[in-house]
């Protein structure tokens, strides 16, 4: 067998991992799965180049299509790499975020016939309230749970592929019957499905839910990004699936509809979404009406 292959989600988690002194080698995986236009299971270059297009797009330019498209390339090409009896462990959060992306990744696994899987999926931690994510985790915390990973079974596989099928399609009709599975094999996949729905525009407003908490959070006072952002981390119920790119390009919607909701006072009429000249100190936000 191969030197352990270590999957995970975020930057942040990714580098803690690295420090963690658990052997191997730590793969990040960069994509967003649970939206944008893909096919379910493995991508095909087409797929990867509308993704490329559309992570550029939802980051405001912020992200070069060719070099997500590269991104996106070396990271399948690295699971393309591993011989069959290879460890593979994926350390996921119980948020959308990471279910969508752990259902993707065991489909993908499956594909290449992987067949040394294991899973550490960590919903709480003790003394770390609210729980959002292994990016709020100490090295040695992460080291810790290591012991807690357990073997991927057929049935998660099944139900993984089930779920990327669903997220793929955006099929509304598919994830609600998701989101009130009893006993699923990824016991976090569920009430992850359930969030989604909740992103779905209201009938009575047009909005999804993190608009609408942004929204609620700038009509009730908040006007830096940061204050929104507290307000609306506040708000929301945990696990917190996004994160600040995702929630500036919420408020920039907002700013965008017919007629929009909140003005943006700035060195620009949007918010950056990706590194900027711009500090977002110096942007205000306020209600329309």
């Amino acid at each position: 067998m191969g030197h352990t292959l270590h999957i995970t989600s975020g930057d942040r988690a990714g580098d803690l991992l690295k420090k963690s002194g658990v052997p191997g080698e730590v793969l990040v995986w960069h994509d967003m799965l649970y939206d944008g236009p893909r096919i379910p299971g493995w991508p095909d270059e087409a797929c990867l180049s509308a993704r490329a297009v559309f992570l550029e797009e939802i980051t405001g330019g912020g992200m070069d299509r060719q070099g997500i498209l590269e991104t996106l390339r070396q990271q399948y090409r690295r699971l393309s790499e591993l011989a069959p009896d290879q460890p593979v462990v994926l350390w996921f959060d119980a948020c959308l975020f990471d279910q969508s992306m752990l259902a993707h990744i065991l489909t993908c696994l499956r594909v290449r016939k992987a067949e040394n899987v294991e899973l550490l999926c960590v919903d709480a931690f003790p003394g770390i309230e609210p729980f959002h994510g292994l990016g709020q985790l100490q090295p040695d915390q992460l080291a810790a749970l290591y012991g807690n990973r357990q073997p991927v079974t057929e049935a998660q596989y099944v139900f993984a592929i089930r779920v990327d099928q669903a997220f793929a399609g955006q099929d509304a009709d598919r994830l609600a019957e998701l989101s009130e599975a009893t006993h699923a094999p990824l016991p976090w996949v569920p009430a992850a499905v359930a969030r989604w729905l909740k992103e779905r525009p209201s009938s009575d407003t047009g909005l999804g839910e993190l608009e609408t908490l942004a929204l609620a959070a700038i009509r009730g006072g908040c006007k830096s990004p940061g204050e929104i952002f507290a307000s609306v981390a506040a708000a929301d119920s945990p696990p917190q699936f996004w994160g600040d790119i995702t929630l500036w390009a919420k408020i920039n919607a907002l700013a965008d509809r017919e007629p929009p909701l909140v003005k943006i006072d700035g060195p620009a009429d949007r918010l950056p979404q990706w590194e900027s000249e711009f500090p977002l100190k110096d942007f205000s936000i306020t209600a329309v009406r």
